[in-house]
């Protein structure tokens, strides 16, 4: 009768290409999320008034076309 092995799984090797791979995948991703979250900002919620950066309408009429286009209202 044999005994059974009671050893635990040996580690599993990871390469560290994967796991750099890995984190510049997610910095990829974290930095196209905040590039698209101002992106939104600019287009669709800078208002001039309401504006984080100011009371002028620069942004504001920069985007304005864009803004109609997708269907943003602004008058």
């Amino acid at each position: 009768m044999t005994t059974p092995n009671l050893t635990a799984n040996p580690p599993v090797e990871t390469d560290l290409t994967e796991v750099v791979a890995g984190v510049a995948g997610a910095l990829w991703l974290l930095g196209a999320a905040l590039f698209g979250l101002l992106a939104v900002y600019f287009i669709g919620i800078d208002q001039g008034m309401t504006s984080v950066f100011g009371h002028t309408l620069g942004i504001h009429e920069f985007v304005h076309d864009g803004r109609h286009f997708l269907g943003f209202p602004c008058h």
